[in-house]
């Protein structure tokens, strides 16, 4: 979203009654449009929202900044049924899940899961449901989240798709640092809310998915409406951008990590750069096998999702699954 956008909105701050309930009304529509795709279970007495399908050894797919179980099931999940049982979570704060805890959450409080924290908290979640030493697949931020997985809770094999697994030079810009604090959860994201639309929204895709096309019908599918919540778009928000700390402590235990680790990365992936982050990982993992796909942005499971398909299919081989 635009600068100038921002600071338009902002202007209208001082109409806080107006603007939290023009936010409610929407958020109530979203949610009316886009309900929970899956089923719940409980951790902690926090509900966690998960969709399933097939069977076969466990596959957990978990999505990155800004997404929802949908990022999957969007056609993905299918090429998969036939012979894994497929869990996709909806990370803490994000879809239909519950934060960690209650003491996450609320317009001024500025903390946020770390990946070790998500991975733990969706890990007991799948212990509730049976899942044993799954394939641990995550996009983007969900790569960190995986990688944590894959440090602390013994998965079988992990797959890392675009994955933000590596510490990074420099900021992430204005717009993150803003909706991040205690002044921008509590004035700004209201507005984000109330304001912004669908095209603010279709322009972020198109810088996504980049050089490739957004697929047809993926910005009403993806449930676009459901990341603009006040309470959604505040948790994303402080988790991208206290995440940097937390994949240099993990970084440095990489080298430590003993399974089948499978990577796939868009050469032309802009958001999180190959070079930066699936090289580096690459070579950190003793035995760790990398895949870059020509003329793909960081989209790649929706791209060219056979790439991911096959680099499931390794990783189950490799862990002996299949």
């Amino acid at each position: 979203m635009a600068t100038s956008l921002i600071v338009a909105m902002a202007a209208l701050g001082g109409c806080g009654a107006l603007v939290d309930g023009r936010a409610d009304r929407i958020e109530a529509a979203a949610e009316a449009a886009y309900p929970p795709e899956g089923r719940f279970v409980e951790v902690d007495g926090q509900r966690v929202h998960y969709v399933e399908a097939g069977q076969g050894p466990d596959l957990v797919l978990i999505h990155g900044a800004s997404g929802s179980t949908r990022d999957f099931t969007i056609g993905f999940i299918d090429r998969l049924t036939d012979r894994y049982r497929v869990i996709a979570f909806d990370r803490p704060g994000l879809g239909y899940t519950d934060r960690v805890s209650d003491a996450f959450g609320g317009p001024f409080d500025t903390t946020a899961e770390s990946p070790q924290q998500q991975a733990a908290f969706l890990k007991k979640a799948a212990d509730e449901i049976g899942v044993r030493r799954p394939i641990v697949l995550g996009h983007s931020y969900g790569g960190a989240v995986a990688m944590a997985w894959a440090l602390d809770q013994d998965p079988a094999a992990a797959v890392i798709v675009s994955g933000a697994t590596e510490p990074w030079p420099g900021g992430l810009g204005f717009l993150y640092g803003l909706t991040a604090s205690s002044v921008g959860g509590a004035a700004i994201v209201p507005l984000i809310t109330a304001f912004a639309g669908k095209s603010q929204v279709e322009a972020a895709l198109r810088e996504i998915f980049r050089p490739n096309p957004v697929p047809p019908g993926y910005l009403e599918r993806i449930g676009w409406p459901l990341t603009l919540r006040r309470a959604t778009f505040r948790a994303n928000a402080r988790q991208v951008d206290s995440l940097r700390p937390h994949v240099v402590a993990m970084s440095e235990r990489y080298a430590t990590l003993d399974l089948p680790l499978e990577i796939v990365h868009g050469k032309a992936d802009e958001v999180v750069p190959p070079d930066i982050h699936s090289e580096v990982l690459a070579k950190q993992v003793k035995g760790a096998h990398l895949v870059l796909l020509d003329d793909v942005g960081h989209m790649p499971h929706h791209v060219q999702p056979q790439a991911v398909v096959d680099a499931i299919d390794r990783a189950a081989r490799r862990a002996g699954l299949r």
